[in-house]
């Protein structure tokens, strides 16, 4: 199993999680864990709140808060022309 954003597979990660027991101990993991997980859970929580905060001092300042989802609207169809485009020449490559 290769995870793709941290370029390591299951032998390296298998490695870490032992580094982990040895140095830690295994009484200690569930801890060390629930911690990770509360820390974790508080930065998605200001973040959400940083995104609410912006989204509504732009609209009381009458920004369009759209425009984004509308530019990945019309980047999304434009790959979806271009795959149209380019699936026979990849097919017979």
């Amino acid at each position: 199993m290769k995870l793709p954003f941290l370029f390591i597979g299951g032998p390296e990660i298998f490695v870490i999680m032992l580094f982990v027991v040895v140095v830690f101990g295994a009484d200690k993991i569930p801890e060390i864990a629930r911690g990770l997980g509360k820390g974790i859970r508080q930065v998605k929580d200001a973040t959400n709140d940083i995104k609410r905060e912006i989204n509504e001092s732009a609209q009381k300042q009458g920004i369009d808060t759209e425009i984004v989802s509308d530019i990945n609207k019309e980047i999304n169809d434009v790959k979806d022309n271009i795959d149209d485009l380019t699936g026979p020449i990849k097919r017979n490559m």
